[in-house]
């Protein structure tokens, strides 16, 4: 197994799409790159602990593939948007692929490219690859929050405008 930290706004978002995939062990959504150790969601919300919100994925490399993951990581979030995400704005909801290996490295810094030249968003892609510092994981209570809180999960996806951008570019629901 190998493993993807990634962080695109709230994490609860990042969950889902990855869970539908062959070849993925697990999603963890968590605290990912500050300072202080094992943040809680309050400190990492307040944005001064330098942590985001972010997941990581644990997948098989035989059967998914590390740019295969990031290119699923690409339509569920504005990777533009520096400053937050959708309705989140702040540090702490900052997109970013942290890589824990030099592979990983060029591989995202290849997708990047790759999907700047297709012109698919209003603007350059602006998401920072930056190395693998930590990951801490997040309450209990935001595990699985898709599936443990469907319906404010759903209503916080479409009124947060995420689901409306992934619509509008990618023509996916």
């Amino acid at each position: 197994m190998e493993q993807a930290t990634l962080a695109g706004g709230c994490f609860w978002c990042l969950v889902k799409p990855f869970d539908e995939w062959l070849g993925i062990k697990s999603v963890t959504s968590g605290y990912s790159n500050g300072e202080k150790e094992n943040p809680t969601y309050e400190e990492v919300s307040t944005g001064t602990t330098g942590h985001v919100e972010a997941v990581r994925i644990e997948f098989d490399p035989n059967v998914m593939s590390y740019e295969e993951v990031l290119r699923v990581f690409f339509k569920t979030f504005d990777p533009t948007d520096i400053e937050g995400q959708f309705g989140d704005r702040g540090s702490h909801y900052m997109p970013a692929i942290f890589y824990h290996d030099d592979e990983q490295k060029e591989v995202a810094e290849s997708v990047i490219k790759d999907l700047d030249s297709q012109n698919i968003f209003n603007g350059p892609i602006n998401t920072p690859v930056l190395p693998f510092k930590n990951f801490y994981m997040a309450e209990d209570y935001h595990q699985d929050f898709y599936k443990k809180n469907s319906g404010h999960y759903n209503a916080y996806f479409k009124g947060s405008g995420r689901k409306g951008f992934i619509e509008n570019v990618w023509g996916e629901k």
